[in-house]
């Protein structure tokens, strides 16, 4: 038998090598180098007035279950995407910008933008994931305008630069609506950002020589007669509002009417202590609202909440000078409030009239149910907690046996400090109509100077203390009164 050549198993070995190297006859994954979509990112212009602007939206991380590689890939050419690649994002969505300047715009501040701005909402209204910008390079004034939809999905209405009303009440066109300036209605999904200001110029309306107001030295002042809201949200869902700076609002800052599923996030709210009327935030008819990470300074209510409101979710806000966070008022002229499911964790409140406040009128009916505060920190506020069913705007009103039943109600962690002129808690509940189910634990109120004239103030309340309470709270009662039990005027959705 002749023997092996030696050479022929180093032979095969370096051949298997070779097939292992270079994947002959083995599937290896592809890596496809695609040039970028729109010639590097050049916008073009198109469709309606003005054309629009088309940008990239921000970068979609790559697949994290995507097999990872075993060798790094041969060096791509200048400007390619290699979507295994984990350091090269996948190439971004496009977005339409509609620039008011492109349909007449000036931003020049006394000029009237009005119908400019009118018609690039027409435009984007109609295209899908677009933008109307307000550029951060001008200052835009527009009269009362009524932005409506319905309108493509993911419009955004982007403040960069400053966008305001006409200058008071002087100012104002006849025909324009006296009572709201922007309204948003009929929309889903749509989203108001900007890294810009909204400016109110509400000064001579809040000297309308109507409702009282605080003055300078503790004089009174007049106040406003028909003031307009600044934003409306009316009728719609799936709402962002973010990132804003608002300020000096003639009324009203935000309201919210018939809405559903907002999102309120990073604003800052503010106007002069002295300013009547002009609530931060206001939810009304409206269920599902977060309100997170922003600061409000203001007149009135940092955040009210009024009747048909639902599932209120309000987490790291700062408030005051104001009149704290509110739910009501409540029950007016003998109406049916129904408030359910109120949350505020992680809250702020310095230097105001009130803190956590719940006011209902006489007469009314329906509930205030499910309500949870929880981490909240007072600094120099005058009525820290209070509860008034017997709320009334001139102290004139009757006495009437019906009231919005007040329940469920949760005080956790609450600490701070207290102005001395009231008393830090206040429950001043319906004899016919109690509050039930009020819960205090780990509240501790100290004076901000001096000592406590007052000591806590119970009338037709009933809860229990979990935990002790500074100052101590002996006032609540025990059980539930007979008076509430299927009573159908209590009774909500």
């Amino acid at each position: 038998m002749r023997a092996a050549r030696p050479g022929l198993p180093r032979l095969m070995a370096v051949t298997l090598a070779l097939v292992a190297l270079f994947g002959v006859g083995v599937h290896g994954r592809n890596h496809i180098h695609k040039k970028p979509h729109g010639g590097g990112g050049a916008g073009h212009r198109g469709g309606a007035k003005g054309g629009s602007t088309v940008v990239s939206s921000p970068a979609v991380p790559p697949d994290e279950d995507a097999t990872p590689l075993v060798a790094p890939p041969p060096p791509s050419p200048s400007g390619s995407i290699v979507p295994s690649d984990p350091a090269t994002p996948a190439q971004p969505a496009e977005q339409c910008v509609f620039d008011v300047r492109e349909y007449g715009a000036t931003g020049e501040n006394t000029a009237d933008d009005t119908e400019a701005f009118r018609a690039a909402w027409s435009a984007a209204c109609a295209v899908e994931s677009a933008v109307l910008l307000v550029p951060s390079d001008g200052t835009f004034t527009i009269s009362s305008t009524t932005f409506s939809g319905p309108c493509k999905p993911g419009l955004v209405f982007q403040v960069d630069g400053v966008l305001m009303p006409p200058d008071g009440p002087d100012c104002w066109p006849a025909s324009d609506n006296r009572r709201q300036w922007l309204v948003f209605s009929n929309l889903d999904g749509m989203t108001l950002r900007g890294a810009g200001t909204i400016e109110g110029n509400g000064e001579d309306w809040w000297n309308l020589p109507c409702k009282p107001h605080r003055g300078p030295n503790g004089s009174t002042l007049h106040g406003p007669c028909d003031s307009p809201t600044l934003i409306r949200f009316f009728m719609s869902c799936n709402l962002v509002v973010q990132g804003l700076r608002v300020e000096n609002s003639p009324e009203f800052h935000f309201r919210f009417d018939g809405c559903s599923d907002v999102l309120v996030d990073g604003l800052f709210i503010r106007s002069p202590a002295n300013s009547p009327n002009t609530d931060g935030i206001h939810v009304e008819n409206t269920e599902r609202v977060g309100i997170y990470n922003s600061k409000i300074s203001n007149g009135d209510d940092c955040i009210s909440i009024g009747t048909g409101s639902y599932d209120v979710d309000i987490q790291n806000v700062t408030c005051g000078p104001g009149h704290g966070i509110s739910i009501g008022s409540l029950g007016v002229h003998n109406s049916q409030a129904c408030v359910a499911n109120v949350t505020v964790r992680n809250a702020v409140i310095r230097n105001s009239d009130n803190g956590l406040r719940i006011k209902t009128w006489q007469g009314g009916m329906g509930s205030v149910s499910g309500i949870t505060f929880d981490g909240v920190l007072m600094e120099n506020v005058r009525n820290c907690i209070i509860v008034d069913q017997y709320y009334c705007m001139d102290k004139r009103c009757m006495n009437q046996s019906t009231a919005v039943h007040v329940t469920d109600v949760s005080y956790a962690n609450i600490r701070g400090s207290y102005d001395v002129r009231s008393a830090p808690i206040h429950f001043a509940c319906s004899d016919t109509v109690p509050c039930t189910n009020v819960t205090m634990s780990e509240v501790e109120l100290l004076p901000f100077s001096g000592e406590l004239v007052d000591d806590p103030f119970c009338w037709s309340a009933y809860g229990i203390q979990e935990t002790p309470t500074i100052p101590p709270i002996s006032c609540l009662q025990d059980g539930i009164p007979d008076s509430l039990l299927d009573n159908p005027d209590l009774k909500c959705r």
